[in-house]
C-alpha cells in the first residue's frame, strides 16, 4: 500500500497530557476518550464526544475544553482537518483561560502547515478548494492571539518560507520585514533578514522599471553587515553586490531622464541628471548623465565631493566648461551593470513593463 508524502500526511494528535484515573461519571469518560484517541479509534471516540456533547455543550462542565480538543483531535485522525478546526476554535475563543488553549493553537497550525505543503481542502467530499486562505488566517490569528510568542515565531516564519519558496516575492519581502521587528531577538532572524534582502533585490525587474526595491535593499545590507559581519561576505552581500545594485539604480535613473527629456520635459529632465551625478558619482551611468547635461548646456550642479581633480582630462579641459567637475570613470568591468541573482536562485529576468513607468523610447 502506498505511502501518504510525509508534507500532506495528516500529524497524530498527541495529547496534552496523560492523566491519572480521574473521578465521576465525566472524568471517567474523558479518560477513555483519551485512551480511544491514543489507540488511533478515531470514529468511535468521535461517535462517543457528539453523544456528550449534545448533552453538556451548553453547561459549565469542566471537561468541555478537553472534550472538543479531543473531538477535533478524532477529526484530524480520520483526515477531516478542516472540520477538526471548527472544534479547536471552540476551545480557543470560548475557553481563553483553559489549559487547552495553546495545545488547540498548536493544533491549528499542524493543519495550516498541511495546507502550505500542497493539501487541498474538502469540498463535498472531494478536495478540489485551496487550503492556502485558511492557512494565512491561521498563522494571522496565531500571532494576534498569542503575541511575541515561540508559537507565533515559528508560525510567521513557516508563512515567510511558504511565500518565499513559491517566488511570491512582494509578499515574502513584506513578510520577513514584519518578523524582522516582530521579533528582534529571535535566532532565526539573520535568516529573515539575508532572505529580506534576495527577495527585495529580485523584484527588480530591469533599468527600465522602478528601483525601489534595490533602494530597500541596500539599507537592508548595511544593517545586515553592521549586525553580521562575519556572514556578509559568505551570504554575498559584500562590496562587490553594493556595486552592481549602484549601477543598476544609476543606470534605471538615467533612463528616467531620457524618458523625460524625450518628452520635452526638460526642467525634469536636468533635475533627474543632477540627482544621478550626485548621488552615483562612480557609476557609467552617471558619467553618461554629466556628459549629457554638457552636451545640452545644462550647468551640472555637483556636490563638493566630486572634485575637478576626480574628472578625466576631456572633463576638465576648458571646451567642457572647467569650473564644473565630472565623476571619474570607473573600469568597465566594475562598471557595467549586470543581471542581478541570488545564491538561492531566485530569478530577476525581466518581465513587461507597468503602464505608468517611464523609460527610454515611446509612451507606454
Amino acid at each position: 500500500m502506498a505511502q501518504t508524502p510525509a508534507e500532506t500526511a495528516p500529524p497524530t494528535p498527541t495529547l496534552a497530557g496523560e492523566p491519572g484515573t480521574r473521578t465521576g461519571s465525566d472524568g471517567a469518560f474523558i479518560d477513555r476518550i483519551r485512551r480511544l484517541v491514543a489507540a488511533g479509534d478515531f470514529s468511535k471516540a468521535e461517535e462517543q464526544l457528539d453523544a456528550w456533547l449534545a448533552v453538556n455543550a451548553n453547561s459549565s462542565n469542566g471537561y468541555l475544553p478537553e472534550a472538543y480538543l479531543l473531538r477535533g483531535d478524532a477529526k484530524l485522525g480520520q483526515d477531516d482537518e478542516f472540520q477538526a478546526m471548527y472544534d479547536y476554535e471552540e476551545v480557543i475563543s470560548g475557553f481563553p483561560s483553559s489549559e487547552y488553549f495553546v495545545t488547540a493553537l498548536e493544533r491549528e497550525l499542524e493543519v495550516a502547515k498541511l495546507y502550505f505543503g500542497g493539501r487541498r481542502k474538502k469540498m463535498f467530499g472531494v478536495r478540489i478548494d485551496s487550503g492556502r486562505p485558511i492557512a494565512e488566517e491561521t498563522v494571522m490569528r496565531i500571532n494576534e492571539r498569542l503575541p511575541g510568542s515561540r508559537l507565533a515565531e515559528k508560525a510567521l516564519m513557516m508563512l515567510a518560507d511558504f511565500y518565499y519558496e513559491r517566488r511570491d516575492l512582494r509578499m515574502a519581502a513584506e513578510t520577513y520585514d514584519t518578523f524582522v521587528k516582530l521579533f528582534p531577538e529571535s535566532s532565526l532572524r539573520k535568516k529573515a533578514m539575508q532572505r529580506l534582502i534576495f527577495s527585495n533585490v529580485a523584484q527588480f525587474k530591469g533599468t527600465d522599471y522602478d528601483a525601489s526595491t534595490l533602494n530597500d535593499a541596500k539599507i537592508q545590507i548595511e544593517n545586515f553587515r553592521d549586525r553580521f559581519p562575519a556572514d556578509a561576505d559568505a551570504a554575498g552581500l559584500g562590496d562587490e553586490l553594493m556595486i552592481r545594485l549602484d549601477e543598476n539604480s544609476a543606470m534605471q535613473m538615467f533612463n528616467v531622464a531620457n524618458w523625460y527629456d524625450d518628452r520635452g520635459d526638460w526642467v525634469s529632465a536636468k533635475a533627474t541628471l543632477n540627482r544621478l551625478v550626485r548621488r552615483y558619482p562612480s557609476t557609467k551611468a552617471a558619467e553618461q548623465g554629466f556628459d549629457l547635461l554638457v552636451s545640452k548646456g545644462w550647468a551640472p550642479e555637483l556636490s563638493e565631493s566630486i572634485s575637478p581633480a576626480s574628472l578625466s582630462p576631456e572633463k576638465a579641459s576648458p571646451t567642457n566648461n572647467p569650473t564644473e567637475a565630472a565623476p571619474q570613470a570607473q573600469p568597465e568591468a566594475q562598471r557595467e551593470p549586470q543581471p542581478l541573482a541570488h545564491p538561492d536562485g531566485v530569478d530577476a529576468a525581466p518581465a513587461q513593463p507597468p503602464a505608468a513607468t517611464p523609460s527610454r523610447g515611446g509612451g507606454r
